[in-house]
């Protein structure tokens, strides 16, 4: 992903991610080392997404958080609940340790 998850992009990213799950795609990893700006449509996307995913017996992680995406995660407490990786590979290697 990169530039903003709001409320003009967060449908697509919304409708991409159920689209996977639904294909049986249930392990899915988010990088948003392009990602600039996320706002409160973005965020409930995020876990909307997580939910599905856990949901349909998967998981959901975040990797390459910009600081200020993270800043806001902490914030709002989802660092607590959404899995965070520094980078894919380390996403890769939590999800491989779940099976």
């Amino acid at each position: 992903m990169s530039g903003a998850v709001d409320f003009h992009t967060a449908p697509r990213l919304r409708t991409g991610g159920l689209e996977l799950i639904e294909q049986g795609h249930h392990r899915l990893i988010l990088n948003l080392t392009g990602v600039d700006f996320c706002d409160s449509a973005g965020l409930s996307t995020l876990i909307g997404l997580w939910h599905a995913a856990r949901g349909a017996g998967g998981s959901f992680a975040l990797a390459g958080i910009p600081d200020r995406l993270m800043r806001l995660l902490t914030l709002t407490g989802l660092d607590t609940v959404l899995p965070l990786h520094p980078t894919t590979a380390e996403a890769l290697a939590a999800h491989r340790q779940e099976t």
